[in-house]
């Protein structure tokens, strides 16, 4: 009998001498990999910028900078609050804590109001009118890392504590015997973003191997296998972050805290998957075979091509976020490709080294025998030769069912997707970041404070930008009568240009809100009114509107765009990645729609859940495009493990039955593999960032919704119903026996 090619590479890595070299060389690489190279951790970039200059706050925020230097740095907003009011002593105090900064800054600080040189009267007046509340600025320069910023106000704090006599962020807001700080407005929620973000890695790596760990041993109940997998993943993620760290180092990619988080998950739970596709078939060969190299060479045969094919797929869509131009979504493409490619090379060379070295016992103490081994070892333990009964299996029932009742089972799945992708028009979004944050988070009770005893828009003014020419524009009193405007400073001029005049706008709404964004172009509209009644020629030209709220109006449009090219891009790809494998038309249309349904669905019902499970009141905006990606690629990973069975089992036997089989062989793979997959996205909710709860909870739907819906019952049902049309226009498996009856 010919040996092919995926024999011989089966027999080089997982044979007598192959298995060792294969084991050794990885050890090398990976201990070569982290001597030489710096760890992706060291390299991440917090700060980095989510815009190129093309866009429209991005240069109103270089031309403040330039013409308003002392108002372009990033303010941090001390929030003071003591509940029965706020005493004389207390602004006192205030009064000193300003006079220390402005004589001895703390790090990064730019510019902090001078307080102390106001009158106790003047100071009084800008107390909330309950006198519950004082809000104090300082600015700090905005080039510098969160972290930075954080020893920033570590400093401030310090210096309180000393003026006080006590730490007044430690105090409650509900003492009324002590003044109460809270750190809030952009540096606040900077420090507080990148501090849950450090404090999530390194519990969502320890979580995430636990969990997988756990699921392993539960469904396969073997220690050994259970560690297959965690040694082949651990291998590849000692790989990865160095080759990131590397490619950090050199300029070619940058990359943030959120996402090396994300990259975690996908690296174990998408990770563990390969390796389970290669295991589940090893098992089974393993009853067949009494030769362990046999049974590798005959599993890694029968996947090895789906499990390339899956994790190309993967690979080719996480690289098509290249394409992004928002800044968060483009720096997930090389760190997530790279890390499944890896990972793909390791399940394909490491993982059937470590089955060659322990074979059998890798499943301990569910050692798979064949019958004559199974006779061969009830004889020497002087018992009666076990008797093999022909009880189907839950798979084979499975299949059965899917052949015997096709068209009932597709339209029983199509009802359920079809409803839970009717949820999915309901949803509501955000681009608020401090939504993300639990409750008790320092910036988000300081923004409280504010929104509840002040002005929320004084959290964040939006600052516009107006060209006059030097002629006598009515620009303040145009934007003060819009009825959305709260507060409007008089104009600065530009330190160069004095025709160039700068105006902080307050809203009424919370600057981090859709309704806020949704009032910018009301804004920039009366301000172009007032240039062009003034006579200013050029009018739109002349407008820039800058700061948090134009930042998030940018953030919004630049995603959307993001969407309406990816999402097409990602759907052609795969279409032409499953054309190529499948050789089919038929196939790969409906299994592209099944995945797109599924996503649908996915999105549907992670609403309902977060909703009115959660009470969340709208999900962040990024959450479609993150969570399309990872649900339509991964969701075809199932899809190519099973029809690649059946297409293979097809060629010997009549449809239906190759159906059938197909299902029962990859039904227990691919339901633990999705079990796996799905627990991993599911401890992203564990975490206090809600962008990653609403992430995590919609993907791991979505893999939920493709492994017990879409993957066991739709795909198989709709390629019984098409028949032969299910392989046009190929003829694959069809050619010998055309003339015979699919039966099961």
């Amino acid at each position: 009998m010919s040996v092919g090619p995926f024999e011989r590479f089966a027999q080089a890595v997982g044979g007598n001498k192959g298995k060792w070299v294969t084991l050794a060389v990885w050890i090398v690489l990976a201990a070569l990999l982290n001597i030489l190279l710096p760890q992706a951790n060291s390299q991440k970039d917090n700060t980095l910028s989510n815009f190129d200059a093309s866009k429209p706050s991005v240069q109103a925020e270089m031309l403040a900078e330039e013409q308003f230097p002392s108002g372009s740095g990033i303010p941090a907003l001390l929030t003071w609050y003591r509940q029965n009011g706020i005493t004389d002593e207390d602004l006192a105090h205030i009064q000193k804590l300003s006079k220390e900064l402005g004589a001895s800054p703390v790090p990064h600080q730019q510019f902090v109001v001078p307080l102390d040189q106001m009158p106790l009267p003047a100071l009084k007046q800008q107390l909330s009118e309950d006198g519950t509340t004082f809000v104090q600025t300082v600015l700090f320069d905005k080039t510098v890392e969160s972290s930075e910023l954080k020893l920033g106000l570590e400093a401030i704090v310090s210096k309180s504590e000393a003026i006080f006599g006590i730490n007044p962020t430690e105090v409650k807001l509900g003492d009324a015997n002590n003044i109460a700080l809270r750190l809030t407005g952009p540096v606040g929620i900077a420090v507080d973003a990148s501090g849950l973000f450090s404090s999530a890695d390194v519990s969502l790596l320890i979580a995430t191997v636990l969990l997988v760990l756990i699921f392993l041993l539960l469904i396969y109940r073997s220690p050994i296998l259970a560690l297959i997998p965690l040694i082949a993943v651990g291998f590849a993620y000692g790989a990865t972050t160095p080759l990131l760290g590397w490619m950090a180092e050199q300029g070619w990619i940058a990359y943030d805290s959120q996402g090396l988080s994300i990259m975690t998950v996908l690296l174990f739970g998408a990770g563990t998957d390969y390796c389970l596709f290669l295991i589940a078939r090893f098992r089974s060969e393993l009853k067949e075979e009494g030769s362990k190299l046999t049974a590798l060479k005959l599993a890694f045969s029968g996947s090895s091509g789906a499990i390339a094919m899956s994790g190309l797929t993967v690979v080719f869509s996480l690289l098509v976020l290249l394409l992004a131009q928002y800044g968060t979504i483009r720096r997930f493409s090389v760190p997530f490709s790279l890390s499944i490619l890896i990972m793909m090379v390791a399940s394909l060379t490491l993982v059937p080294a470590l089955l060659g070295i322990f074979g059998r016992m890798s499943f301990y103490p569910f050692v798979p025998r064949t019958k004559a081994m199974q006779a061969e070892r009830a004889k020497k333990k002087g018992k009666p030769a076990p008797v093999f009964t022909s009880k189907p299996a839950f798979g084979d029932r499975l299949g059965g069912s899917v052949v015997r009742k096709p068209w009932t089972i597709t339209i029983t799945a199509l009802i359920v997707l079809v409803i839970g992708a009717g949820f999915a028009t309901q949803v509501k979004y955000t681009f608020d970041t401090l939504s993300s944050f639990p409750a008790d988070t320092q910036s988000r009770e300081g923004f409280s404070l504010i929104a509840d005893h002040f002005n929320p828009g004084e959290l964040a003014p939006v600052q516009v930008l107006v060209q006059t020419e030097g002629k006598n524009a009515d620009v303040k009193e145009k934007l003060a009568a819009l009825p959305f405007v709260k507060v409007v400073s008089d104009a600065r001029e530009g330190e160069t240009d004095a025709a160039l005049l700068s105006y902080e706008v307050q809203l009424a709404d919370n600057p981090y809100s859709v309704a806020a964004m949704d009032r910018l172009p009301e804004i920039r509209s009366a301000a172009e009114q007032s240039l062009e009644e003034a006579g200013v020629s050029g009018a739109a030209d002349k407008v820039w509107i800058a700061g948090q709220t134009a930042e998030q109006y940018d953030t919004r449009e630049t995603t959307n765009r993001d969407a309406r090219v990816i999402i097409p891009v990602i759907i052609v790809m795969i279409a032409l990645l499953l054309l190529v494998y499948l050789r089919s038309v038929t196939a790969m249309a409906y299994l592209i729609i099944t995945v797109l349904l599924s996503y649908f669905s996915a999105l549907g019902l992670g609403w309902v859940l977060l909703h009115y499970g959660f009470g969340v009141d709208a999900i962040q905006g990024l959450i479609p495009l993150y969570s399309f990606v990872f649900i339509v690629a991964l969701g075809e990973d199932y899809n190519i493990f099973m029809v690649s069975s059946i297409w293979k089992k097809s060629r010997a036997m009549p449809l239906a039955q190759a159906i059938k089989e197909g299902v029962s062989e990859t039904s227990s793979v691919i339901t633990s593999a999705g079990l796996i997959l799905a627990g991993t996205f599911s401890v992203l909710a564990t975490l206090p960032i809600q962008v990653l709860v609403q992430f995590g909870t919609v993907t791991a739907i979505g893999v939920l919704l493709d492994t017990f819906i879409v993957r066991p019952f739709l795909v198989p049902a709709l390629t019984a119903i098409f028949g032969k049309r299910a392989f046009w226009p190929s003829k694959a498996g069809y050619e010998e026996r055309v003339s015979q009856p699919d039966q099961a």
